[in-house]
């Protein structure tokens, strides 16, 4: 079996859109023993392992038998920002082929330009069928206005208009159709016909693998390390995790949308988990009473990534709140519940990580600036579940490409293994 770290990069590679991220978790579950289940079916629940897909979200879960007393859960993201293209996105301007695009999430606009970018994401057929489609070879390019014509760039820094700066080109016009010209690119990836295709979801991607880097091979150097490290390290903790307490049934959810704010059918803000956790209590009889006794016991862990000190910029970190990369998961704290931590269960994650022998760090952002939020305050308030925010330390988060420590792979995972065992 492949080192954490390198298994991680193969994951990534194979997760350029949430949907192929959703998918490649349903792929390596199923190779575990899981059983897909049909949200709009009947569900006949066993003691066995279980996943249930809303598109590009996932939730999979493990029955270790009849006795059902609480739930531990943990919570990620299979989306990260990036440049998603509009439903009528190929134009010709310059003589150029160009595609309109959407900043999605809170992206670094000035990490995709001058980058190699593949495109994938779902494409929606008049059949009725969503085919996932991946273009990965160099299609498109946003390229940066020559130092000639912006002379005060360096000392003035670089401004972005979403609207005017960012749309790619992808080829030269010269009389050509950009319509037709899409249309017949992607249906070819979908295996269909042209007038087939009615809608799509695609985003563009860096091309350049995830790596090791670092003089010795220390660093991950790779796009969407935010949130694909959490995903990937909670699907080998549930797989890992199937031999745990009887009474707890460890759950792992893996939503889209977290980056734009959850609220969406298929994300964290949504009804999906807490249809799953209601439809398992049913499947053990539980009434609602018994349900809600459960929710009460529960613990879930918001897995997203944390932010290590910058060398560079280490003035904009809480002096005694700097997470290093390398040294370890991260607890994560906000008074105002940006993170859903309290100290009931921040207690409940240093006596974890400490019967684990795993060392924690503690991000608090310093009080003169704000920082991000997670599926944690959201769960936490739509479920009645007690949340701790944890993660691992990352560098140029948002960025088209992130930088995490190989070292910190093998705890992150080992904490969530240890919460999901019961």
């Amino acid at each position: 079996m492949a080192d954490p770290a390198t298994d991680l990069l193969r994951f990534i590679d194979a997760a350029p859109h949430p949907a192929h991220a959703a998918a490649a978790l349903a792929n390596e579950l199923r190779a575990a023993g899981f059983s897909e289940l049909a949200a709009d079916q009947p569900w006949a629940l066993a003691p066995g392992r279980f996943l249930v897909r809303r598109h590009a979200s996932l939730i999979a879960f493990v029955l270790r038998g009849r006795a059902l007393r609480r739930f531990h859960l943990v919570a990620a993201h299979t989306d990260s920002p990036n440049l998603r293209l509009k439903p009528r996105a190929p134009f010709a301007a310059e003589g150029c082929l160009q595609l309109a695009v959407e900043v999605y999430g809170g992206a670094l606009r000035n990490s995709w330009l001058d980058r190699d970018l593949g495109l994938a994401g779902v494409v929606q057929r008049r059949d009725g069928s969503a085919v996932l489609i991946d273009l990965r070879r160099p299609l498109a390019r946003v390229p940066q206005l020559a130092i000639h014509l912006d002379r005060t760039i360096n000392d003035d820094g670089l401004k972005l208009n979403p609207q005017t700066h960012l749309a790619p080109i992808w080829g030269l016009s010269e009389g050509r159709d950009a319509g037709h010209e899409f249309a017949v690119m992607i249906a070819q990836a979908a295996g269909c016909a042209g007038e087939d295709i009615l809608a799509h979801d695609l985003a563009l991607y860096d091309l350049c693998p995830a790596t090791v880097g670092g003089v010795r091979g220390e660093l991950i150097f790779a796009g969407r390390l935010d949130n694909l490290m959490s995903c990937h390290a909670g699907a080998g903790a549930l797989i890992a995790a199937a031999d745990g307490e009887p009474g707890t049934v460890p759950v792992l959810a893996c939503f889209d949308h977290e980056e734009v704010g959850s609220d969406s059918e298929a994300g964290a803000g949504g009804a999906f988990l807490g249809q799953v956790l209601e439809r398992i209590g049913l499947a053990a009889g539980f009434g609602r009473e018994d349900h809600f006794a459960a929710l009460a016991r529960s613990l879930l862990l918001s897995a997203d990534m944390a932010h290590a000190v910058h060398p560079n910029y280490a003035d904009r970190h809480e002096p005694r709140h700097r997470p290093l990369l390398g040294q370890g998961p991260v607890l994560k704290s906000n008074v105002n519940q940006r993170y859903a931590t309290s100290a009931a269960t921040a207690a409940a994650v240093r006596a974890l990580a400490a019967s684990a022998g795993i060392a924690v760090q503690d991000f608090v952002a310093r009080s003169d600036l704000g920082c991000g939020s997670t599926v944690g305050p959201i769960t936490a308030a739509r479920l009645g579940i007690a949340v701790a925010d944890v993660g691992a330390p990352l560098l140029s988060m948002h960025s088209a490409r992130e930088c995490a420590a190989t070292a910190d792979v093998a705890p992150y995972a080992a904490l969530l293994t240890a919460h999901l065992r019961g």
